[in-house]
């Protein structure tokens, strides 16, 4: 007996209802960056790896996918080295190219081979799959998608302010209600300066981000633990404990952080972004959040996070501002500010709350049934006017019987059938079947198509 067949650990097939369901999502997320003047761009599937290497730490090194050279791809390489064993050194040498493992640096690479055909600011967007060599386990998959939207060549903050609407727009077009949590990385590092633990921000974050679930003392007890002095620790009260509107915590925070200039100008910019977002009426919950350091090794000013309301998930969307996205190809100085969208968790969080568009955008809306050569020849002509009408219809290809072709029809969901045997022959007309309410009648090709797109 022959082995069955399978895939690669990490990736996934999608039926048609699941492939329907994934292109509502991305179709809705193009749509609405289209909407803020976005224009959509690919990169190819791999890049050479001297673009890749060294753009996403060691560990990141570790998880490309590297595609080995075509031909003899042992010449140029000594016995001795092949005997080394040295599986990072041999991968150089007999590996040029890999899978792309995010959307990031390929962009980076994009914008500074075409800086000559660019008009900045450039307001870009890519869905595109990404790869990773990563352990595969629930909810954490080897080949997934991205959806990001970045404007480079731009400082100003009116940026932030649209993808702040943009988050709104998407998720109220989804139905999904969420919570968009802001803060500015300039604050986090105010606020590790005026407690004189500037080298410790990364472990105050970390420990605030707990607070919700641990509790203060639990908190407090955590910063003492990674060496924050007691002194340290009581200057952060006020801070770890910031509560009321965001207008009052901005207030609270021009007074604790008047001694850095750093941290007082993330406020000003924090305090811009949630006015213009405040006055341009917003759906979504806006909040500013200091717990939230996601990107702290490259985001350097606003930082996004979107969380579902309604769903126990992990954010489902994210982003920030950065200063030099081109530099690591040399050109320097390119700012930028982008948002991504988590579309796997999308789908789940629509799953579960049950939000997907009950009509298939995709799906068949009317099948000809037939019993012989004669009958097919007869339709094919009504087929052809039911697509020019634009219903998507399609006939069964073989003369089967009845039962056989309604079961495919209530198979694929489609809601009317068309059927064509002698007497509708004689009449030049089609029985029209409503396969959810069994009602049918005698019909022209005509008056059959008012029908279905009614």
């Amino acid at each position: 007996m022959a082995t069955k067949p399978g895939i690669p650990k990490g990736t996934r097939d999608f039926s048609p209802a699941e492939m329907a369901k994934r292109n509502y999502i991305f179709n809705t997320i193009r749509e609405v960056f289209y909407l803020y003047g976005f224009q959509q761009i690919e990169t190819p599937a791999m890049e050479n790896l001297s673009t890749l290497m060294g753009k996403y730490g060691e560990e990141g090194d570790k998880l490309l996918f590297k595609i080995q050279n075509s031909g003899d791809y042992f010449s140029g390489l000594t016995d001795e080295e092949l005997l080394s064993r040295n599986a990072a050194k041999l991968a150089s040498k007999f590996c040029e190219k890999g899978l792309r493992y995010d959307l990031t640096v390929p962009f980076a690479r994009y914008v500074v081979m075409h800086r000559d055909e660019i008009a900045f600011p450039f307001k870009r967007f890519q869905i595109q799959p990404v790869w990773r060599a990563d352990r595969p386990q629930k909810g954490r998959y080897r080949e997934f998608y991205q959806c990001d939207a970045d404007v480079v060549g731009s400082d100003s903050l009116l940026n932030e302010v649209e993808l702040v609407q943009m988050l709104d727009t998407v998720f109220n077009r989804f139905g999904i209600r969420v919570a968009i949590k802001v803060n500015n990385r300039k604050i986090l590092t105010g606020i590790a300066e005026i407690i004189g633990e500037a080298d410790k921000i990364v472990d105050i974050t970390v420990a605030i981000d707990k607070l919700d679930k641990i509790g203060l003392d639990n908190v407090n007890a955590e910063l003492a633990s990674k060496g924050i002095p007691q002194e340290a620790i009581g200057k952060l009260q006020p801070i770890i404990l910031l509560d009321g509107s965001n207008a009052d915590k901005i207030q609270t925070l021009k007074t604790v952080l008047s001694a850095s200039e750093t941290g007082m100008k993330g406020v000003e910019e924090c305090e811009f972004i949630l006015n213009k977002v405040a006055q341009l009426g917003v759906k979504s919950e806006v909040e500013l959040d200091l717990t939230l350091a996601r990107g702290l090794n490259y985001y350097t000013g606003a930082i996004f996070e979107v969380k579902a309301l309604d769903v126990q998930i992990g954010s489902i969307s994210g982003g920030g501002r950065y200063d030099n996205l081109t530099g690591v190809f040399g050109m320097e100085g390119m700012s930028g500010v982008g948002i991504s969208f988590g579309a796997d968790r999308i789908y789940d969080v629509l799953n579960q709350l049950d939000l997907y568009p009950k009509k298939g955008a995709y799906s068949t809306q009317l099948l000809f049934v037939h019993f012989g050569e004669a009958e097919a020849a007869y339709v094919l002509p009504m087929l052809a006017k039911a697509r020019e009408a634009g219903i998507r219809a399609e006939i069964y290809p073989d003369s089967s019987k009845m039962r056989k072709q309604m079961s495919y029809a209530n198979s694929k969901n489609i809601p009317f059938v068309a059927i064509a045997g002698e007497t509708e022959m004689n009449e030049n007309k089609v029985t029209l079947k409503n396969m959810l309410t069994g009602e049918q009648s005698m019909l022209t090709i005509d008056e059959a198509i008012a029908a279905v797109k009614a």
